[in-house]
């Protein structure tokens, strides 16, 4: 039996989409053991896959502390792990890998850089550009796989696995149809202006016979609060339908008609449950990497490049790190106007049944 570990101690998108890679491991080894190492708070889009064996959940601050890092290390090593892959590749995982001791390591580098250290014994480079439907970071994931295995078919499709009890949601008999909104990124830089997303807001509840759910971090209440203030119907908003948790947030997901949200981790819950996603991308994120299975139907998008690329134009790579720290004045170039034009023909479309 191998003994497989994967280390992916990111944010809840980056830790969802991995979970292709058990998917196709299992294909492979169908007896392995596989582990995977993430943050605690990332754990529940992984629980009740059946391609995982086990979950190290570990607290993303305390990992930051030398101790803590090392005894991570020691434990890794210890467990003696047959086969190590690391999407993360970063200095933490970079260091577990390379005194893991396992013969196989597997882990990225850049493009015509070489690595200071011998981390990994097959480093993969990251792919220049998208070719499938499955956008560039699944697709990278998969080629940690496919650059050292054989894998005819790969499974590029990340799910989420609820539990029969979990399927059912009380309280939910005699609503209108539900419509879930990600009012805000995971970060301040993800996020669309408040006016902005309050215009998107109330165009929804003006057009629509449905029942509006704010999705927002618990720390981001006060926030949410403000937005929903804003809002010209909040009778038609149920601020109190709100999931703490992203196996609560799952679940109320998997009854949700669509979800219409700032780019994160929420969309890619929502493609792992198949329900419908628009989602609105901060001007730094690099699309696609992350448009998965956009087809313009089920899954679409807006972006200030694609809207506006003479915005971009000329930029270096310093000029694209300083819009990534504030990317607030190229945020406002991407109107609720211009949204609209995108987000009206995708609800008429998902909503027709429920219009006013």
């Amino acid at each position: 039996m191998k003994h497989i570990l994967v280390i992916q101690n990111k944010r809840i998108g980056d830790v969802l989409i991995s979970s292709v890679i058990a998917a196709n491991l299992k294909n492979l080894f169908p007896e392995s053991h596989i582990t995977y190492f993430v943050y605690d708070y990332t754990a529940g889009v992984l629980e009740g896959n059946p391609h995982i064996d086990h979950i190290i959940q570990v607290k993303d601050k305390e990992l930051k502390r030398p101790g803590n890092l090392i005894k991570a290390i020691l434990e890794v090593r210890r467990s003696k792990y047959d086969i190590i892959f690391d999407p993360y590749a970063k200095l933490q995982s970079r260091l577990m890998c390379l005194f893991s001791g396992a013969p196989m390591r597997i882990g990225f580098k850049r493009r015509g850089k070489k690595l200071p250290l011998p981390y990994y014994t097959d480093p993969v480079e990251f792919l220049p550009k998208r070719t499938k439907a499955c956008g560039k970071a699944i697709e990278n994931r998969i080629n940690l796989i496919t650059t050292n295995f054989p894998l005819d078919t790969p499974d590029e499709v990340p799910r989420i696995y609820l539990r029969e009890e979990e399927l059912h949601y009380p309280g939910l008999e005699g609503r209108p149809p539900m419509v879930m909104m990600g009012i805000l990124g995971s970060t301040p830089i993800k996020s669309l202006p408040r006016e902005y997303i309050v215009q998107l807001v109330d165009h929804i509840s003006a057009n629509f016979e449905v029942q509006l759910l704010f999705n927002y971090a618990p720390h981001q209440r006060e926030e949410a609060e403000a937005i929903y203030s804003l809002c010209a119907q909040p009778e038609k908003i149920d601020l109190d339908l709100y999931a703490d948790s992203i196996r609560g947030f799952a679940r109320l997901m998997h009854h949700c008609k669509i979800l219409v949200a700032n780019e994160g981790g929420s969309v890619h819950i929502a493609k792992a449950l198949d329900r419908p996603t628009f989602t609105i991308y901060s001007p730094y994120i690099e699309k696609d990497d992350w448009n998965s299975f956009e087809d313009g139907t089920n899954h679409t998008s807006i972006h200030l490049l694609d809207e506006k690329p003479h915005l971009y134009e000329g930029f270096s790579r310093a000029q694209r790190k300083a819009i990534e720290q504030d990317p607030s004045t190229l945020y406002r170039e991407l109107t609720p106007e211009m949204i609209l034009e995108k987000l009206v023909p995708y609800l008429d479309h998902h909503l027709k049944d429920f219009c006013l």
